[in-house]
């Protein structure tokens, strides 16, 4: 069946941390990490409407300077989730530069920054290209579970793992998807048409039939509009099935903790994009620097019983021999190779 969500790699060859998701009935976007961007064109960068930033080390923030310049004068705005202080955080990158002409843009941009605190509260501002982007404080909202983001077609759950520092996990989940019967389309006289996406997300909220809906379509004939009762449409839908989640996991500690988190956030993902920075031969020096081996990220991805797997974020030190990390991973994975334990 059809999804739609659409994930890519923002660096294809896995070195770089970064993953964009086209939401694709919508024609938009959503990016996870704002490091190396250069490989998006600017019209994917455009479409973007929420980035979620793991942590601000540079290689996953430094980009947003990226993608304010392209964005500047180009499209209205973006919401950019990040960790603990991460409003600060983006003040900080804002502050940094002068804006004394920005005002007078035809098209203003309105960046609004939003945290998740350690104690689940969520913090945000406002930043609006005609003040300057002068930062403008948004009451905290109480915590209330991990979700950061919810649409009809799609939600965005985060949780905090420990990395040294705090770093957003992220699931991304489509919701249940309907199918409907396009030859009951054309029996009833109508045809096919974005009223049938209000007519799905109707059938999943479980509207009362006595609601109406707006049938609006185009063919040769031209313009076409009918009012319709939900009971008269609810015939169309022939199943709903559960949509695919997606996992991206980058810059975390393999300890029991970590692996907690992970299993109420990620517990049976359709697709891991998870970081492979070390062999498992150097599984001290990932020690240290607090990241995975691939033996390890492969270990995480069979006890959350992931459908498949996508391994990334590889150390320049195995430039050239990234496939060995690959099978590493997914040798875990598969259980060909012994899942490794936390620490």
């Amino acid at each position: 069946m059809r999804t739609v969500l659409d994930p890519h790699l923002v660096d294809a060859s896995g070195r770089e941390p970064g993953l964009w998701v086209a939401v694709r009935d919508q024609r938009r976007a959503l990016l996870f990490d704002l490091g190396e961007l250069g490989a998006l064109s600017p019209r994917t960068l455009l479409r973007s409407t929420h980035a979620f930033v793991t942590h601000p080390h540079m290689d996953h923030f430094a980009g947003f300077d990226h993608w304010l310049a392209t964005a500047l004068g180009r499209m209205p705005g973006m919401t950019v989730w990040g960790g603990p202080g991460f409003v600060d955080r983006v003040e900080h990158k804002l502050r940094a530069y002068t804006w004394n002409v920005v005002h007078r843009y035809t098209l203003p941009l309105v960046i609004e920054a939003r945290s998740l605190e350690a104690d689940g509260t969520r913090r945000g501002a406002r930043f609006d290209s005609r003040e300057a982007f002068a930062r403008r404080d948004v009451p905290d909202e109480p915590a209330r579970g991990d979700v950061l983001l919810e649409e009809p077609l799609l939600r965005v759950r985060a949780r905090i793992v420990d990395h040294e520092m705090p770093v957003l996990a992220c699931a991304i989940e489509e919701t249940a998807q309907v199918r409907v019967a396009a030859d009951r389309i054309a029996a009833m006289g109508l045809a096919t048409g974005a009223w049938l996406q209000a007519l799905k997300a109707a059938v999943l909220a479980g509207a009362p039939d006595d609601d109406t809906l707006d049938v609006r379509w185009r063919d040769a004939a031209g313009d076409h509009e009918r009012r319709l009762r939900l009971g008269e449409l609810r015939p169309l839908v022939l199943d709903t099935t559960p949509g695919r989640r997606i996992g991206y996991v980058t810059d975390l500690r393999f300890t029991e903790a970590n692996l907690v988190q992970l299993d109420a956030l990620l517990a049976g993902v359709d697709v891991l994009y998870i970081e492979c920075v070390f062999a498992d031969e150097d599984r001290e020096l990932a020690r240290r620097r607090n990241h995975l081996t691939a033996r390890q990220a492969g270990s995480i991805g069979r006890r959350l019983g992931a459908r498949q797997l996508q391994p990334f974020h590889f150390s320049p030190r195995y430039e050239g021999a990234e496939e060995r990390l690959r099978q590493q991973a997914l040798g875990a994975w598969q259980g060909a190779i012994e899942p490794d334990s936390p620490y």
